[in-house]
């Protein structure tokens, strides 16, 4: 297994770039997820590390070693793409061992190498079926065997398992976590879906238009994200967002948005700004909205039972909050309620460049 690590990489295609000055460090046998929207540059960056495209600036080393004049078969590395790409006409002990006949090693290693890649996948008895013959999770773990039979110190994967229904991907994030933990390589894992990226790795790289936005672990990024952007786009329902102003400092400190304002004396910001009109996002996540007597009136706009819990939409003070509840709440649209938020648990930002303004024990 190797380490990894981008130093100033960037991408141009023309006149867009896809990767702007990206640096980050993935220490060996490590399992980082590449998160982002559509367009954020998380492929390109992938197909950079295993040798498909050429930085337009910056280094790649894996392994201590600047890799970007390497072909991508010299960097041992190895690939697994979001559709299988098997030989239909090999079985699936010739789909796995084919890697190992490229690189003419011999017949009887090839043969316990495969025999082994086939027990970590729990393949063994589906060596002699054909690719049609398998399910899409069996078809997966084959792709899988194919990267793994190489002995490559570290596993490179772009979205893998975006084509299986929502039950095999579950099964199949499983596989992955244990299949990690047996073999212990560094697997970089490029995804959209983050509740792929939450519960399968130990570091999570979030990217958006082509900058690194943060890199940490799934819980950090959750309960202290750098950013806006990150706040907004990690976690399910997402984070409600409300515009509005700080007034007052210390204990006294208020967050006002229009005719309603909110005492939140009880959050540590890094620094406290000296402007007495101070505009700022609050952020509120779906499950820290409550229902209380003692709180400021609302009224329901939408229910979504989902069986444990439920979704329900308000009208807040003009504002329209989401709020993920217990899913014996029971309430119906246009009923009246009153809400309050855990104070302890929300977020600033700035509202000019985004950036978070709680201290990290908030």
């Amino acid at each position: 297994m190797a380490g990894i690590r981008f130093d100033q990489v960037s991408k141009r295609f023309g006149g867009v770039t896809a990767v702007n000055a990206l640096s980050m460090e993935i220490q060996a046998g490590e399992f980082v997820s590449i998160l982002g929207p559509s367009g954020c540059g998380k492929t390109t960056l992938l197909r950079m590390l295993a040798g498909l495209e050429r930085p337009s600036a910056g280094a790649i080393s894996i392994g201590g070693a600047v890799v970007n004049e390497l072909a991508p078969a010299e960097r041992n590395v190895a690939m697994v793409f979001q559709t299988y790409a098997l030989y239909p006409h090999m079985t699936v002990a010739g789909n796995i061992e084919y890697p190992l006949k490229k690189r003419r090693v011999p017949k009887t290693e090839r043969a316990g190498r495969v025999r082994e890649a086939a027990r970590v996948l729990e393949l063994e008895a589906l060596l002699g079926r054909k690719p049609r013959e398998l399910s899409g999770g069996q078809q997966q773990r084959v792709a899988l065997g194919r990267a793994l039979v190489r002995d490559p110190a570290a596993f490179l994967l772009d979205e893998p398992l975006s084509n299986l229904d929502a039950k095999l991907r579950t099964h199949m994030r499983a596989e992955l976590i244990r299949l990690h933990r047996r073999i212990g390589r560094t697997m970089v894992y490029v995804t959209h879906d983050q509740l792929e990226a939450m519960t399968m790795s130990q570091r999570i790289a979030v990217l958006n238009e082509g900058a690194l936005q943060q890199f940490a672990s799934p819980q950090d990024i959750y309960a202290r994200p750098r950013n806006d952007f990150v706040a907004g786009f990690i976690g399910t329902p997402s984070m409600n967002f409300l515009d509005g102003r700080l007034e007052g400092t210390g204990a006294d400190r208020v967050f006002r948005s229009g005719d309603w304002s909110l005492p939140i004396g009880a959050l540590r910001l890094a620094d406290e700004h000296p402007d007495p009109d101070r505009r700022v996002r609050l952020g509120v996540r779906p499950e820290h909205v409550r229902l209380d007597a003692q709180g400021e009136p609302a009224r329901v706009i939408l229910v979504e039972p989902t069986g444990h819990e439920t979704i329900l939409v308000f009208d807040y003070s003009g504002n329209e909050i989401v709020a993920r509840m217990d899913g014996e709440v029971s309430l119906e649209p246009d009923d009246s309620v009153r809400l309050s938020f855990r104070v302890a648990k929300l977020h600033l930002f700035a509202a000019d460049d985004g950036r978070r303004l709680n201290l990290d024990d908030s």
